[in-house]
Parts: C-alpha cells; structure tokens; sequence
C-alpha cells in the first residue's frame, strides 16, 4: 500500500510530496520545495522517522517553487532525479527564476535523466504512469497511480481552478487540451493531490471546476 505525506514549502506555499510503499519502504519525493533549514529538517525527519529509502526526485514540472529544494533532497539521499525533459531550460535558469522573485538559491543539480514517458517505473510494487500534460510549462507531467486510484496534478489541475497560462512557455488552450484529454478521462473517484491547495476527485472538478465548466 501507497502513502503519501504532504508538506507545504517556501514563500509560494507549494505542495511537496513524498509517496512510499509501507513495504518496502522505497519512496519518491515528487516537487521539493524545502527553501530553508527547517523546511529541510522536516523532510529530513519524516524520511529517516520511517526509515525511508529515497529511490526518486521526480519534477512535474521546473517553475523555481517546485526545484528549490531539489540540490538538498539529491546532495542528501542520492535518488535518481528525473524532469520534464521540455523544462530542461527552466531548471537551467533556476538562478534567474529566484532573482525575479528576489530570492537567492544555489544552482540545482543536473538531472540524471528525464521522465521515462514510455516506461514502466515503479515505487514498491505499484506502477507510475505519467501523464504529459504541457499548458502550464512547456513539458509538464502528472503522476498517476491507477491501482491506488489517485494522480498528482503539479500545476495543471486544482481544486476548483487551472495553472497559470501568463508565464514563459505557458498556453491556455494547450493546458486545457492537456486537462480534457488527460485528467478528466481518469475515473471521477481518482483523487487529485495538486501542487498548491488542497485535494479534490476528478468528479468533482468535472462538476463544479469553473474554468471547465464552458
């Protein structure tokens, strides 16, 4: 069986994700956004509280909330870090993102390589499949644990809203093209664990989701 632990990080309150199997205890850290110490402690003592094994970093996407705390999480724990490989160029300008948000970070890490769209990856026993659902970014992905019936939706899908269509590389009609064909495909009782806010169904966004309803 699949756990998944939230922790909300840094000054744009994004949802980092930690989904392990009670099993085997491999786990995958998806988006971490610790910024500071104590942010890093906390995710620290949570994987070592459970004696964890951290087996993936893994980037729905590269906006600078979503990979500032990628350096600590691979420097740490040495998973394999996979990204997008269309958001390359924003993980690379990682520096640059901050400054426009006047923050400061180090340069994240080179990933190990990119998300294995046409393979099977696996946290214990229970098969990853992801998504891409670009609109937001250039190169987003969507992580979907179809057994465990639940989908981590990055910047794509919210509860009750959409991502962001104004920034670089962003398109309103391609992320609603993503989100039609994508996520709301998926069974009305898939839980979704978005990158900000809180969780929702598919149902219920098919429902009562205003940017949808059109």
């Amino acid at each position: 069986m699949l756990v998944v632990k939230k922790f909300v990080f840094n000054i744009f309150s994004e949802n980092t994700f930690i989904i392990w199997d009670e099993k085997t205890k491999e786990c995958a850290v998806i988006d971490a956004g610790c910024s500071d110490k104590r942010e890093e402690e906390e995710i620290e003592n949570y994987l070592n509280k459970n004696e964890l094994t951290v087996k993936y970093l893994i980037n729905t996407h590269c906006h600078i909330d979503h990979i500032i705390g990628s350096k600590f999480v691979k420097e740490k724990f040495n998973p394999q870090y996979l990204i997008p490989e269309k958001d390359l160029p924003m993980l690379e300008r990682a520096e640059v993102q901050a400054a426009a948000f006047g923050l400061k970070i180090e340069a994240p890490p080179k990933p190990d390589g990119f998300i294995p769209m046409a393979e099977k990856l696996f946290i214990g026993s229970s098969e990853v499949q992801f998504l891409f659902t670009p609109g937001h970014t250039p190169g987003e992905i969507c992580l979907y644990f179809a057994k465990e019936k639940f989908c981590l939706t990055g910047d794509v899908l919210f509860k009750d809203s959409i991502g962001r269509t104004d920034l670089w590389g962003a398109d309103y009609d391609t992320l609603i093209n993503s989100i039609s064909s994508q996520l709301l495909t998926l069974p009305d009782d898939t839980l979704i664990y978005p990158g900000h806010g809180d969780s929702s169904q598919i149902g219920i966004e098919k429902m009562q989701n205003p940017f949808l309803l059109i």
